[in-house]
């Protein structure tokens, strides 16, 4: 039945092909409302371990993890075809090519590690989703980056993450999103293979998942209700509700969720518990966005995600750290700012700082870490680079436990529409 089911993406895009292109009236929509762009990413990264916390890699101690590539990212998507059930076809392909990284680039996650320790020449892989549309309920079945509060894609290195399953969309009622489906591969943002999903190294058979999202008070509130399961490994419920509301020259926001996560099934990875607590309170005037969160965790087992995943889910995920550990409790202070109130338009600011503690080891009941995170992003606004942008990451952790370090990214982004 699973082999069936991981050949079927494959036949159904060429099945949807083939009709779409031979259709003549009805394929009018596939064209016509196609979108194709590429992207072009050059990534640095940079992270030097501090106070005697390198990482041993075969034997070696690494100060250092560096490394820089160069990626392209083509995205197409089509329209739908026309009639009482549109078909389409989305595809992405992904290419990465390393400019620079060798023993020290194991830790930078930006290519695939080789036996001997050293990194990839270049990588790749090819995403392809056939959809299907029916009144305002689409069917999604093949591969693709997948973004779900139950299941983020993780985006943050040379190419994204991408899941392959089967995913149901209805906004057949005004304001409420209905979402069901399924995923039984992964190929996780530095890895041109795809492996069974897992937790921790455990794999576990499919993961299933369903939700809503209903949105009301002229969109200003939305209230969502997920759950998922990795067979065999863990299931995991979360809550959400989101508020924004205008006070004179500001605008207040909320994001406040509850996350449950246990065993399932056989229970490959042992006996499972976790419960998330988490709020977000911000506030928006003018050029100026602020922002301060908790995030408390509580049980034996740290926050549950798929291998590869992206953490944010949480409201203290950052570019470097989760502060997702067996009981932690963890507090942040954020403020970004907009240079447009400057006559800069296109240049932003962001700062934050987190702190965590209470955190439960092996060896420590209450261990401790913090760390800050800036980022200075420009995006050209007009000319022949228009939309090009370049972001700086700096960032600092310093731990009680695990590794102390200081880092630094350059990302350039230039996106090329094609159609």
């Amino acid at each position: 039945m699973k082999k069936a089911l991981y050949l079927a993406p494959s036949a159904i895009a060429v099945a949807v092909m083939a009709s779409s292109l031979s259709v003549g009236v009805q394929a009018a929509g596939f064209v016509e409302d196609a979108k194709v762009t590429l992207g072009l990413r050059n990534y640095y990264f940079n992270r030097n371990y501090l106070n005697g916390t390198d990482p041993v890699i075969r034997g070696e101690r690494q100060g250092q993890a560096e490394g820089w590539t160069q990626s392209f990212i083509l995205d197409a998507r089509s329209g739908f075809t026309e009639g009482t059930v549109g078909f389409g076809l989305d595809v992405l392909g992904l290419y990465s090519i390393k400019l620079d990284g060798n023993r020290g680039a194991a830790n930078t996650q930006l290519m695939p590690i080789h036996d001997d320790g050293q990194a990839a020449d270049q990588f790749g892989r090819t995403a392809v989703a056939a959809k299907a549309k029916l009144s305002k309920t689409e069917l999604k079945v093949g591969e693709w980056f997948a973004v779900l509060p139950i299941l983020r894609a993780d985006d943050g290195r040379s190419l994204p993450q991408t899941f392959q399953g089967a995913q149901l969309t209805s906004n057949e009622i005004d304001g409420l999103t209905l979402y069901g489906g399924q995923f039984w591969k992964n190929s996780q943002r530095n890895d041109a293979s795809r492996e069974d999903m897992s937790f921790s190294g455990v794999k576990g058979d499919d993961f299933n998942f369903g939700g809503g999202e209903y949105r009301f008070n002229g969109n200003n509130t939305m209230v969502g209700v997920w759950h998922a399961r990795l067979e065999d490994v863990y299931q995991q419920s979360y809550v959400q509700l989101t508020h924004s509301q205008p006070v004179g020259d500001w605008v207040l926001g909320a994001n406040l969720g509850y996350v449950t996560g246990k065993e399932e099934g056989a229970a490959k990875a042992g006996n499972l518990d976790n419960k998330v607590y988490q709020g977000a309170l911000t506030a928006k005037t003018g050029n100026n966005s602020f922002m301060v969160a908790y995030q408390k965790l509580s049980g034996d087992t740290k926050f549950m995600r798929i291998d590869g995943a992206s953490g944010g889910t949480l409201v203290n995920d950052g570019f470097t750290n989760s502060y997702d550990n067996p009981e932690e409790r963890s507090w942040q202070i954020r403020h970004d700012y907009n240079f447009a109130g400057l006559g800069i338009p296109g240049l932003t600011l962001m700062n934050r700082y987190v702190s965590g503690d209470n955190i439960k080891t092996a060896n420590r009941d209450n261990a401790e870490e913090w760390g800050r995170e800036s980022e200075l992003a420009y995006t050209i606004q007009e000319g022949s680079l228009k939309n090009l942008s370049i972001r700086w990451r700096n960032s600092d952790v310093r731990r009680d436990v695990g590794q102390d370090l200081h880092e630094n990214r350059l990302i350039i982004n230039y996106p090329l529409s094609i159609l």
